[in-house]
C-alpha cells in the first residue's frame, strides 16, 4: 500500500514539474513573432483569401475546357396513351429509357477567358501580398507589445525598489520618533508615502498584466498570466539608419513596401477587368455536339397478317349491279422487343454544329459594364497615389520620431543623473536633520519619475528605430 502511495506521489510530482517547467517558459521576441505568425486569427483569415484566390485561378483555367454533360431518364406511361408500335390510343402501361450526351466548347468569346485567367493570376498575387502585409503588421504589433512588457517589467522593479526603500525609511523614522529626534508629523508623512508607493506598485503590476494580455491575444495564447519575456536586455546601440537621409529611406521603401505592391497589383487587376468587360462587345462562337439514344419496353411490329376478327371491310359498291366491294383487313403482327442494348445501338443519333451570337442591343449592359470597369480602374490608380503619399508621410514621420526619441532619451539620461545627485544630496541632508521629510519626498519622487522616464524613452526609441528599419527593408522578424 505504501509502495502504491509513493508511486502515485512521484507521478504527481513529475506532472507538476512538467507543468511548472511549461509555465516558466520565457519567450524571446523572435519566438513571440514566429508563434504569432503561425497562430494569429487575422493571418489565418488572410491565408484563406490566398486559398480562395487559387480556387478562382483554377476556375479561370477550367473555362478553356469544353463542357460535357450526360443525362438519362426512365419513364412509365400509365392509362390512355399512344402505342408507339401501332400508333393507336390504348389503355396500357409503357416504359421508355433515353440517354444523351451534350458537349459544348467556346471557340471565340472576345478573349474573355484569356483575360480572366490573367486577371485571376494577378488577384492571386495580390492576395499573397495581403497575407505578407498582415504578417508584417502582426510582427510589428508583437514587437511593440513585447517592448511594452519590457518597459512595464522594469518600471515595476523601480516602483517595488522605491517601496522597499521607503519602507526602510519608515522603520528608521519610527525609531527616530520614538527617540524624540524628529517630530511625529514626519512619521505620518512617511506612512503616506509608503501607501502611495504601494498604490503605484499595484498599478504597475496591473499595467504589466494588461500588456501581457495584449500580446497573448496577438499570439492566441490562452493562459496569458503565465506569459513572461526572457531576461535579455535590449541596449540602445548606435544605429546607422539615422545616418541615412529620409528621402533615401523613402525611395527604398517605394521599391519594397508591400502596401505599394498590393496597390500596383490591384491596378493591373482593374486593367484586366476593363478588357474582360470590352470582350462582351465581340461575337461569341461556340461549337456543340449532342448524342442521344432510346429504348422501349413494348413489343415491336414484325409483320402483318389477316384480321381474323374482321377479315374484310366494305369500301364501296359496283354501279349497276350494286355489288359490294370488299377489302381485306390486316393487322400488325407483334413480336418480342429487341434487347435493350441493341435498341440503344439501333436508335442512337448525333448532332453537331456551330453557334454564333452577335451582340446588337442589350439594354446598355455591355457599355455600362465597361464604364464600371473603367471607374474601378481609375479608383485603383488613385488608391495607388494615396498609398505612395501615405508611405511618404509615414517614412518622414518615422524618421523624425526616431530622431526625436533619441534626443528625448539622451535628455532623460541627463535628467536622471541630475535627479540622482539631487536625491543623494537630499538624503544626506535629511539624515542630518537639515530638511524635513516633505522636501526629501519631493526629491525622491523626482528621482523615481526620472528613472521611469529613462525606461520609457529607451523602449520608445528602440521601437521607433525598428519602424524606421522596417521601412528601409530590414526584416523585423526572422520568417519561420
Amino acid at each position: 500500500m505504501k509502495h502504491k502511495l509513493f508511486k502515485a506521489f512521484f507521478i504527481f510530482l513529475a506532472f507538476y514539474s512538467i507543468e511548472a517547467a511549461a509555465q516558466q517558459k520565457k519567450w524571446s521576441l523572435e519566438e513571440c513573432i514566429d508563434y504569432a505568425i503561425k497562430n494569429n486569427i487575422s493571418i489565418k483569415l488572410s491565408a484563406l483569401d490566398v486559398r480562395s484566390a487559387k480556387v478562382n485561378t483554377s476556375d479561370a483555367k477550367g473555362a478553356f475546357l469544353p463542357t460535357l454533360n450526360g443525362q438519362g431518364s426512365h419513364s412509365w406511361n400509365i392509362g390512355l396513351n399512344q402505342n408507339i408500335t401501332t400508333g393507336l390510343l390504348e389503355n396500357q402501361t409503357t416504359q421508355f429509357t433515353s440517354l444523351g450526351l451534350n458537349m459544348g466548347v467556346d471557340i471565340y468569346n472576345g478573349l474573355q477567358n484569356i483575360n480572366r485567367l490573367k486577371r485571376e493570376r494577378l488577384a492571386s498575387i495580390s492576395a499573397q501580398y495581403q497575407l505578407t502585409k498582415m504578417q508584417e503588421d502582426i510582427a510589428l504589433n508583437v514587437a511593440n507589445s513585447y517592448l511594452q512588457i519590457l518597459f512595464n517589467k522594469e518600471n515595476l522593479k523601480v516602483q517595488q525598489q522605491q517601496l522597499a526603500y521607503d519602507t526602510q525609511q519608515l522603520d528608521r523614522t519610527q525609531q527616530l520618533v520614538d527617540a524624540g529626534v524628529v517630530p511625529e508629523g514626519d512619521l505620518l508623512d512617511i506612512k503616506a508615502t509608503v501607501a502611495t508607493d504601494n498604490q503605484k506598485a499595484i498599478a504597475a503590476q496591473n499595467t504589466l498584466l494588461l500588456s501581457k494580455l495584449s500580446i497573448a491575444q496577438l499570439m492566441q495564447l490562452e493562459n496569458f498570466q503565465d506569459f513572461d519575456t526572457d531576461d535579455s536586455d535590449y541596449p540602445v546601440d548606435e544605429t546607422g539608419i539615422l545616418l541615412e537621409q529620409a528621402a533615401t529611406i523613402y525611395n527604398k521603401a517605394k521599391e519594397q513596401r508591400t502596401e505599394l505592391k498590393i496597390a500596383k497589383a490591384n491596378v493591373e487587376v482593374a486593367e484586366k477587368d476593363v478588357k474582360i468587360a470590352r470582350g462582351v462587345y465581340q461575337p461569341r462562337l461556340q461549337g456543340f455536339y449532342s448524342f442521344t439514344t432510346r429504348a422501349a419496353y413494348a413489343d415491336q411490329v414484325i409483320g402483318v397478317g389477316p384480321n381474323l376478327t374482321s377479315p374484310t371491310t366494305v369500301i364501296g359498291y359496283i354501279e349497276g349491279t350494286n355489288q359490294t366491294v370488299l377489302q381485306n383487313n390486316f393487322q400488325p403482327v407483334l413480336g418480342r422487343r429487341d434487347p435493350i442494348f441493341e435498341q440503344f445501338s439501333d436508335n442512337k443519333g448525333h448532332s453537331f454544329g456551330l453557334s454564333l451570337n452577335v451582340p446588337i442591343l442589350n439594354g446598355f449592359t455591355a457599355r455600362n459594364g465597361v464604364e464600371r470597369a473603367k471607374i474601378a480602374l481609375d479608383r485603383s490608380k488613385i488608391t495607388l497615389q494615396q498609398e505612395e503619399l501615405k508611405l511618404e508621410t509615414n517614412v518622414y514621420t518615422a524618421f523624425t520620431d526616431a530622431q526625436g526619441a533619441l534626443q528625448t532619451y539622451e535628455a532623460a539620461k541627463v535628467t536622471l543623473a541630475a535627479r540622482e545627485g539631487s536625491f543623494n544630496y537630499a538624503r544626506e541632508r535629511y539624515e542630518a536633520g537639515l530638511i524635513n521629510v516633505f522636501d526629501f519626498n519631493q526629491a525622491q519622487t523626482l528621482f523615481v519619475n526620472a528613472q521611469s522616464e529613462v525606461l520609457r524613452t529607451k523602449y520608445d526609441f528602440i521601437f521607433r528605430i525598428k519602424i524606421l528599419e522596417f521601412y528601409f527593408g530590414m526584416p523585423i522578424y526572422n520568417k519561420p
